[in-house]
């Protein structure tokens, strides 16, 4: 299976969360979860942070303009006994609410409670698995720490 990617996946998805508790949630146009409702995701861009992915990511298909709140869960997996597909999944608030479809790759996006998306038989697996569990725990970003200008990092973030 060749990939621009090479052999190890690193990518982010978000649960936004908007005021009144609904959840963003896309359905794709492409891949494994063409047509079902699922987190808004992408691959990690050389010289971006993965907080600026997601932040990234949920922009370019959305339109929704989010602020990270933390890390709430990790997918990782191997595909075909080769490559290692690994996720971070981070809560989000929205702080915008008009949504705009990036329609090359999304049939449409939308704002749903999570009780209902954890029914719903076109929700992905890892969807309805959050929708579920209704996470409490929580990394929680630290911004301003640099580890020594020996190593040269331009951005640096813990997640604890």
């Amino acid at each position: 299976m060749a990939n621009k990617r090479g052999n190890v996946w690193i990518a982010v998805s978000g649960v936004v969360e908007n005021e009144n508790g609904d959840w963003l949630v896309v359905k794709k146009k492409y891949g494994g979860l063409k047509g079902k409702w699922s987190f808004p995701a992408g691959f990690v861009n050389e010289g971006e942070t993965l907080d600026e992915a997601i932040v990234r990511e949920i922009h370019e298909e959305t339109g929704i303009e989010a602020e990270v709140q933390g890390v709430i869960g990790i997918r990782s997996g191997v595909i075909q006994s080769t490559i290692s597909d690994n996720m971070i999944i981070f809560k989000l608030k929205a702080n915008s609410s008009k949504i705009i479809v990036q329609e090359d790759e999304l049939f449409e996006a939308a704002f749903f409670p999570p009780n209902f998306l954890k029914d719903d038989e076109d929700a992905s697996l890892l969807l309805q698995s959050f929708a579920e569990e209704m996470f409490e725990k929580m990394l929680y970003k630290i911004d301003g720490l640099n580890p020594g200008d020996q190593f040269g990092y331009t951005s640096y973030r813990l997640f604890l």
